[in-house]
């Protein structure tokens, strides 16, 4: 801290902006980074969060990754989990790709897989992390697809055509581009999986038993 600052121990935010806002701050005195990881994830998606951070990124500087590296343009992506004028009018980001091209289970070691354990409550729970780790919209795309294969116990799954189908009816996907990167996201958690119908279609379907995926959706519907 430069010479003849005062230590800041408010944990207020109006605090803090009104600290940075003064006269004890010189332009070229130094500056405050932000690191932010996993700036996309579940925990900074609420209205509140998003304006604190908005209201100090004039002020500060923020670095931040986001989780989902099958998105290539970090502002669609934002605006997809973020308030979208938000994003576009009190943030100036800079879009950096530099994935580590680790797979997503090395990432996600913490996470005990779905397929590993027979239990059903706590295969629905492990569902459950994962799904709560992505967007609201991808959450109804596969509550979509759980309750037609609950509905159609005796069907290979779901037909990709008839998923696309009900989601621009539902208004969850206005195209296939954006189906098809929540559907590799499942794929890459190993919550979806795809099998050959016996008429040729590709047929998507979760891996659980009905029971399971039951309470799948009483977890995330919570």
């Amino acid at each position: 801290m430069p010479k003849g600052h005062q230590p800041f121990n408010s944990k207020s935010v109006d605090d803090l902006l009104e600290f940075l806002d003064g006269p004890q701050v010189e332009e070229n005195d130094c500056f405050i980074c932000i690191i932010v990881h996993n700036i996309d994830g579940p925990g900074l998606r609420d209205s509140e969060t998003q304006q604190i951070l908005a209201r100090l990124a004039s002020h500060i500087r923020i670095v931040a990754s986001v989780d989902h590296c099958e998105c290539t343009s970090l502002l669609f992506y934002m605006s997809l989990v973020w308030n979208k004028k938000m994003v576009h009018t009190q943030f100036n980001w800079g879009w950096y790709h530099v994935p580590t091209f680790a797979a997503y289970k090395v990432e996600g070691t913490h996470i005990p897989l779905i397929l590993a354990n027979d239990n059903t409550t706590q295969s629905a729970k492990n569902a459950a992390l994962v799904l709560l780790s992505l967007t609201p919209n991808a959450q109804s795309v596969f509550r979509v697809l759980a309750e037609y294969q609950l509905s159609h116990p005796d069907e290979e799954g779901m037909p990709f055509d008839n998923l696309y189908t009900t989601c621009r009816e539902w208004f969850l996907a206005s195209n296939q581009v954006t189906l098809n990167f929540h559907l590799t996201e499942f794929n890459d958690h190993e919550l979806v999986k795809t099998r050959r119908h016996s008429d040729g279609q590709d047929c998507l379907y979760i891996p659980l038993t009905a029971e399971a995926l039951r309470k799948l959706l009483l977890e995330i519907g919570q």
